[in-house]
């Protein structure tokens, strides 16, 4: 009989004693649960420490990062509850990094490369090897991802709109940081002198390698557990019973074809100020293919993508329809197809811009995959939500504290479903991370918080509501250089089954002698002492037509 000790490590979250006991009486299905959960702990103490010990209110407060762990040939076995946009890429980019370089034990190799594998260049990811029991090569990979506040580039923030991406900040390619341990010194100081802040992001940097050394560290516990044979094997099985779920859930979708289009906002950047993202979804036994080879060529507008966020939309939204439990991990996409065509808004080539890619597109991709299986499943989806992660950026100088940059992203309205209302004043599908307390930005920045609320009535008003979003006010006690980043300025966020829009987003600036400056939906601003910028987030979309 196992005492109560191992039993618990066997349990992990959600799994019983009477469970654990069947185990141990080999009772081999349960090892699948029992491992996701194992390995999913792993992921989720990274994030911990990452947390505990960064800087920066983005990754402390707003917890604007992502962990997860990946086998010998760099696909996704465990995530913890983090950031969508970031896991579905992340094995891109420690792919791209497993490529570019033989690691060691100790090292850590940065990059943030839209173009090998990363995702928009705020998003540094940070990839470590494991080795275990004295192997010469790396059974698995912990990596994690965390949204700096400044990379360089043309505006604090790093996420003001450009024409290409050298306006947006410092592009990184695979590059060893840690080496055996100890910081590659000499390119941290090239890093950091091409940031704003730098005493900020050299901590959440070193908060980033702390996590990687927690991943690492686990790991090896679980080999002296389990040992290496039996991870290797369990991880190999998680992946395969993904894939099982997913092939068996898109086989009772009936077979078919699906075109859905919808547009994203870029001023300037085409004659009618629109680009387009269209989708031909592909169901037929068991499998499925997403091809977005249609969509509208690359612009010079923020709002270009890469791959890897497509890739990052598609797991998404299949894990939505997966059962609850299914571990999210590689296999999920193993009975998909995932089709882009380089030069395009959505398989972006260098040099272009794509800072607004990874925050704004990647919330249409979701959009557009949700409306087609929409269309296979009547009935049965929800309207859509915001639409957009509502990105603020700004920066200057505190005679407090010398200079700082801010970033943020600002909750909407989630689209009501057949069943129930929408939640109001949530982040929603790619982005899941946290409002910043208004206790915690106001000490950190020179600004002041006037107004934080629900935006009553935005949701579209149907048989079911549409949740609300947020209007929030701010008030700058020093001059300050910004952009606002959003989507949905032109038209809501759409109902489902006759159920109206949401309402749009809006960004006003008015000066302290009452200048008023309505924004545009990718616009930077300087703003005075004493400007105040009021923020409103689009309302989810409506279910059904009101009854009379």
């Amino acid at each position: 009989m196992l005492g109560d000790d191992r039993l618990l490590a066997l349990r992990g979250p959600g799994l019983s004693r009477r469970g654990a006991l069947s185990l141990a009486r080999g009772d081999g299905g349960l090892w699948i649960e029992v491992f996701d959960h194992l390995f999913a702990s792993v992921a989720e103490e990274m994030g911990a420490a990452l947390i505990r010990s960064s800087f920066s209110p983005n990754i402390k407060e707003r917890r604007d990062l992502s962990c997860a762990l990946f086998d010998a040939r760099g696909r996704m076995i465990a995530q913890a509850a983090h950031l969508p946009v970031h896991l579905g890429s992340a094995p891109l980019s420690v792919q791209a990094a497993i490529e570019a370089l033989e690691m060691h034990a100790g090292d850590a190799v940065l990059l943030n490369d839209p173009y090998r594998g990363g995702t928009h260049l705020p998003d540094l990811t940070l990839v470590s090897p494991v080795f275990l029991s004295g192997e010469r090569r790396p059974s698995f990979y912990v990596a994690n991802r965390a949204h700096h506040a400044d990379v360089g580039g043309a505006a604090p923030g790093s996420m003001a709109p450009a024409r290409d991406i050298h306006g947006e900040g410092l592009r990184i390619p695979p590059l060893r940081l840690v080496a055996r341990g100890a910081f590659d010194r000499a390119l941290l100081e090239l890093l950091l002198a091409n940031m704003r802040v730098p005493r900020e992001r050299e901590a959440d940097l070193e908060a980033q390698w702390a996590a990687n050394r927690t991943g690492v560290q686990r790991l090896g516990e679980l080999c002296a557990e389990h040992g290496r044979a039996t991870l290797i094997r369990r991880s190999s099985e998680l992946l395969d019973w993904s894939a099982r779920a997913c092939r068996a859930e898109l086989a009772r979708l009936p077979s078919g074809r699906h075109a859905v289009e919808d547009v994203l906002e870029v001023p300037g950047a085409s004659p009618d100020g629109l680009a387009r993202i269209r989708l031909r979804l592909q169901l037929a036994r068991g499998r499925a293919t997403f091809d977005f080879r249609a969509s509208d060529d690359q612009l010079e507008s923020p709002l270009n993508t890469v791959h890897a966020v497509v890739v990052s939309a598609v797991l998404y939204s299949l894990r939505l329809l997966l059962p609850p439990h299914t571990p999210t991990n590689d296999g999920v996409l193993a009975p998909v197809r995932v089709l882009t065509r380089k030069g395009s808004l959505v398989d972006a080539c260098y040099p272009a811009p794509v800072a607004g890619g990874n925050v704004e597109t990647s919330q249409r991709l979701v959009d557009v995959i949700l409306e087609a299986f929409a269309r296979a499943l009547p009935g049965r989806l929800p309207a859509a939500s915001s639409g957009t992660m509502a990105n603020l950026s700004f920066g200057g100088h505190d005679p407090r504290r010398g200079a700082f940059t801010y970033y943020e992203t600002i909750a909407g309205g989630a689209g009501a479903g057949p069943q129930r209302d929408g939640e109001s004043a949530v982040h929603t599908h790619m982005t899941n991370t946290r409002n910043t307390p208004i206790e915690a930005l106001e000490l950190a920045f020179p600004v002041r918080v006037e107004k934080l609320d629900v935006r009553r009535g935005s949701g579209g008003r149907g048989a079911r509501r549409g949740g609300d979003g947020i209007e929030k006010r701010l008030r700058f006690l020093v001059p300050v250089r910004g952009a606002w980043v959003a989507e949905r300025s032109l038209r809501g966020p759409a109902g489902r089954a006759g159920g109206p829009r949401g309402a749009v987003s809006a960004a006003v600036l008015v000066t302290p002698g009452g200048v008023t400056r309505r924004l545009g939906s990718k616009e930077a601003f300087d703003a005075p002492v004493g400007a105040r910028l009021s923020l409103r987030t689009p309302g989810g979309g409506g279910h059904g037509r009101t009854l009379a």
